[in-house]
């Protein structure tokens, strides 16, 4: 019997997308289909969005959801099944999701994407749309589990967490107007540290939780990456799920990618000193017979783009070149430029981010430079192993989970697919650096890394299949149990 599933989400590839999270709720559909398990997209009707939405119908409309107008719409766009919750006070703005065009924070996103979650839970509600379960992502939908869990609604929610760090915390000014009964401002609801946290809300009301991949369902139980969630993790540890994203194996495969000046496989990996070529001459590097790394990254210190900028002369040394495309904290992007200037021909900057660059990177380098503090899957490595390019980063979350580190024995075997590290320092990095550049000078052993990376399967089919196991193994359940009353302050 075909499942019916509601994954309420910000963003969503190809229509919005800002990250990984976009990259997942993508592909999602499309992986849980084969397994019976139908997936409608719940989403705010951005601009992009509305102009995609195509075969449109109302499905109810809302004169006052949280105060503001809004109607549900359905369609469909790039593939996807949607129900849009068009709402142009609140999304109709020509710039990024969750930002002004000054780069802040809208002030209004509390109510954003509270009204995303109570759309969510009026859907599900609703016996005419027949939904079996919710599937919620990241803080802006964690609402949709605490308006179900206080409703006493009959349909269970699963709750994704895509990265911890990010607790959609607002001041307790708002709660009135988020329309929960008086008793979701405690512990045992939405409540964190005298405000109200939206990532809490579906941490603490959800019947499952998963992460985005098994290492950082561990890692956030502990207080070095559980960023203050850590007691509430432990709380409903048996509730906890790791399943690591996949990656579309069709928009990203070497052998017919489009954006590459010569595409390739395992078997033609002589194609890709082509593309490498063609990097060369887009970044400005002279010709070298040593490694050329990339970095395709937000500039932040989570994906520990400080400590690779104070290593880069270090690099350069070894005999390294690099090209760096990316965005984010103005220091670091100065900090890159910087370095760039240093070394004319050695390392190369592009600010900003561009995906058909960011294919050729993949398509043309040697490797590719992931030094994250805390990474909950990553997908560049992912893409990177699939194209040959081989990874060197930080042994934390997923990244763990989709390398097998080059030491002997795994070389003596024949498994390794990369360079793991475990201290996010410019030493341990260094080290690490050393390590890839003197292998890269034995073109027999670098091709046996090439050759494994490009076996490995990072398709959604596995995920897919797990997804949909958890998704049956709770929407069975006829009881929806309560949270543990454990008293816990995160």
């Amino acid at each position: 019997m075909t499942m019916r599933v509601l994954s309420v989400v910000s963003e969503a590839y190809p229509l919005v997308k800002t990250g990984g999270l976009g990259d997942v709720a993508g592909a999602l559909p499309a992986a849980v289909a084969p397994h019976d398990a139908q997936v409608t997209t719940l989403i705010p009707g951005y601009p992009a969005v509305m102009k995609a939405l195509e075969r449109r119908e109302v499905v109810r409309p809302l004169a006052d959801i949280l105060g503001a107008p809004a109607r549900l719409v359905s369609g469909t766009a790039a593939g996807l099944g949607l129900i849009v919750v068009d709402a142009p006070e609140l999304f109709a703005r020509e710039v990024g999701p969750y930002t002004n065009p000054a780069g802040n924070d809208w002030t209004d996103n509390w109510l954003r994407f509270a009204v995303l979650g109570r759309a969510a839970a009026d859907l599900a509600e609703d016996p005419a749309q027949g939904f079996d379960l919710v599937h919620a992502h990241d803080w802006q939908a964690g609402m949709a589990a605490a308006y179900l869990r206080f409703d006493h609604a009959a349909v269970p929610c699963i709750f994704t967490i895509h990265n911890i760090a990010f607790p959609g915390w607002f001041p307790a000014e708002i709660f009135p107007a988020l329309r929960l009964p008086a008793r979701a401002f405690a512990m045992e609801g939405v409540e964190y540290y005298g405000g109200v946290s939206f990532l809490k809300a579906g941490l603490w009301s959800a019947d499952a939780i998963t992460t985005v991949s098994p290492t950082y369902a561990e890692e956030i139980r502990t207080k070095q990456y559980g960023m203050g969630f850590e007691g509430l993790i432990a709380v409903r540890a048996e509730r906890v799920f790791g399943i690591v994203n996949g990656i579309d194996v069709e928009a990203w495969n070497p052998a017919t990618d489009a954006n590459l000046a010569a595409p390739y496989d395992a078997r033609s990996l002589h194609q890709r000193r082509i593309n490498k070529r063609g990097i060369e001459t887009a970044f400005g590097l002279q010709e070298s017979n040593g490694p050329l790394f990339c970095v395709v990254s937000r500039l932040t210190a989570q994906k520990g783009m400080d400590v690779l900028a104070a290593a880069t002369d270090e690099l350069v040394a070894l005999g390294g070149r690099i090209t760096l495309l990316g965005s984010g904290d103005a220091k670091l992007e100065a900090a890159f430029e910087t370095a760039a200037a240093r070394h004319p021909g050695k390392i190369g900057v592009k600010i900003g981010y561009d995906e058909v660059l960011s294919h050729r990177l993949q398509g043309g380098a040697d490797a590719i430079l992931i030094p994250s503090r805390f990474e909950p899957c990553g997908l560049t490595q992912m893409y990177g192993l699939r194209y040959g390019c081989v990874p060197v980063a930080a042994r934390t979350g997923g990244l763990s989970d989709t390398i097998i580190d080059a030491n002997e024995a795994a070389l003596s075997a024949g498994v390794a697919t990369g360079f793991l590290f475990d201290d996010v320092t410019p030493q341990s990095l260094m080290h690490t650096l050393a390590r890839a550049t003197a292998l890269f000078g034995d073109r027999k052993a670098w091709r046996g890394l090439q050759e494994q990376g490009m076996k490995a399967d990072f398709s959604w089919a596995r995920s897919g299949q797990k997804y949909t196991e958890l998704y049956r193994r709770f929407a069975k359940h006829d009881a929806r149990p309560a949270p543990s009353k454990t008293a816990v302050r995160n």
